[in-house]
């Protein structure tokens, strides 16, 4: 990670950056200048000119002036952080997005950054660091362009505060990692299917692995995955020529306090199968492998940040594709716990290969199994792009609403109707692929709450409209791939280490 974060201390006059940003409240009287280490006389000029400006103290408003005399900043932005009236947790979300934002806009314009939000807190400061990181993001793509017309991303961030180094120091920490690895698992993402399928991924999860003492990885190829029973993740990936791949990657601290598996969504392209989705359907289904791009960040930011809790990440990577040898409309699948599998609909193929995942990862009997997956266009019809859909235990539930707070990525709790589950019988194998074609992502909810071994604790992450960004960028949160989910997996596991 070579983006430096660091702590300044008060006195601007000694700041040496090139923008100096600065935040504007939106008050009942109209925008003022949030709190900073301003002299009183910058700080009342700036507020005389905020209306001239058009400032408003809206959230993605960055407005750049000349620097200031009593700084060391060769440029002043201000950014927008809402309502002065937001407390707590409001606040975070605020400071956070307002940094995103900031660092997103002036990517490729500036090498230092420093943020005076006029922060009191190592949790503010954390807030600001995680935004910032976020927002630092430029995708290279596979554009062919000389070097000199690819933007930089920024080099150095820095967070004014009284609070010095060494206590806001984990802080720091945590939000660069929390960051970094969700721009890694957004730069999977953004990989197109030429160059992203399930041996190219399984390959790039074994070189990750190789970097990290504590972490392990097992590959279970085509061959392997019928021979022992995956028939979700064999089937789906067998019409393809690029085959199916299960990688299995465990972080194994010292004395870990608890177990938690991870299984993940590896669909590196998802035509619907031999249930052909329209064209236009297709048009974003590179992200189908955003779960599985999450849980190996996941897992990567647990070794980085030393969590004294043992993760176990699934990764179920397939390619769907139509073809002779492609899954039909009616064909019976054999699943790893032995139950079969009427597949009705060859595009409901993501609850297949999770299903397998699942029952992999109950085999261990871990303490709790969390699976998070571009699951249903249901989700997205319920809850617009943004919230992610989740299902599962109350108590599992909860953690991951708090896990997702902390991390700014939104969740909703949906429902198991116990009474959808009749829907899911088969007149000829044990359950079928789909259920009632209203509730689908409580359908599918109930699907793979069938493969959970008995007595582990368990959720599962739709994340369908948050995990890829088809509109315009907005706070932290670039275009395409978002690494929506990594942050609240890390939060999620670092509470069983409380």
């Amino acid at each position: 990670m070579s983006l430096s974060l660091s702590i300044h201390s008060t006195d601007l006059e000694a700041l040496e950056a090139d923008v100096l940003v600065l935040g504007v409240l939106k008050g009942s009287d109209g925008p003022y200048l949030a709190p900073s280490s301003l002299s009183e006389d910058s700080v009342e000029g700036i507020n005389e000119l905020l209306e001239a400006l058009g400032a408003s103290g809206a959230p993605d408003q960055l407005l750049r002036l000349p620097g200031l005399e009593d700084t060391g900043a060769g440029i002043v932005a201000l950014a927008g952080l809402g309502s002065d009236t937001a407390e707590g947790q409001e606040r975070l979300d605020a400071l956070r997005y307002a940094a995103g934002s900031a660092a997103r806009q002036l990517v490729g314009s500036a090498e230092e950054v420093a943020f005076d939000f006029g922060v009191s807190s190592v949790e503010e400061i954390e807030a600001i660091a995680h935004g910032a990181v976020l927002g630092n993001f430029i995708e290279e793509g596979l554009r062919f362009k000389t070097k000199d017309s690819i933007k930089e991303e920024i080099e150095s961030i820095l967070i004014v505060s009284s609070i010095d180094q060494e206590e806001a120091e984990e802080a720091l920490v945590h939000g660069l990692v929390l960051g970094e690895t969700a721009k890694d698992a957004r730069r999977l993402v953004n990989l197109p299917p030429s160059h992203l399928y399930p041996e190219t991924f399984a390959e790039f999860a074994a070189e990750v692995a190789e970097d990290y003492s504590n972490i392990e990885i097992e590959l279970f190829h085509h061959d392997r995955l019928a021979e022992e029973g995956f028939g979700g993740i064999s089937g789906v990936g067998q019409g393809s020529p690029r085959k199916p791949v299960l990688a299995v990657v465990k972080y194994t601290p010292e004395n870990p306090k608890a177990h938690v598996a991870l299984v993940g969504k590896g669909i590196t392209f998802d035509t619907g199968g031999n249930s052909l989705k329209p064209a236009a359907s297709m048009m974003t289904m590179k992200c189908d492998m955003a779960g599985a791009a999450s849980v190996l960040s996941a897992v990567v930011a647990s070794a980085e940040l030393d969590v004294p809790v043992a993760v176990t990440g699934y990764l179920c990577l397939a390619e769907n594709m139509p073809g002779g040898h492609a899954l039909r409309p009616e064909d019976i699948i054999t699943m790893r716990d032995g139950r079969t599998v009427e597949v009705l609909n060859t595009d409901a193929e993501g609850r297949l290969v999770m299903a397998d995942g699942i029952a992999l990862a109950s085999e261990s009997n871990p303490d709790v199994i969390l699976d998070i997956a571009t699951l249903t266009g249901a989700a997205m019809a319920a809850l617009g792009l943004r919230t992610a859909a989740l299902l599962g235990d109350e108590e599992i539930r909860d953690r991951v609403i708090a896990a997702g707070a902390a991390a700014g990525e939104s969740y909703w709790p949906m429902p198991l109707e116990s009474y959808l589950r009749k829907s899911l019988e088969s007149p000829v194998a044990d359950i079928k692929n789909i259920g009632s074609r209203y509730g689908g992502a409580l359908t599918a909810g109930l699907f793979l709450k069938e493969f959970v071994g008995e007595g582990i604790p368990w959720a599962h992450l739709d994340i369908a409209g948050p995990a890829f960004n088809e509109e315009s960028p907005y706070g932290f949160t670039p275009k395409e791939g978002t690494g929506f989910g990594t942050a609240t997996l890390v939060n999620f596991i670092e509470s069983y280490a409380k």
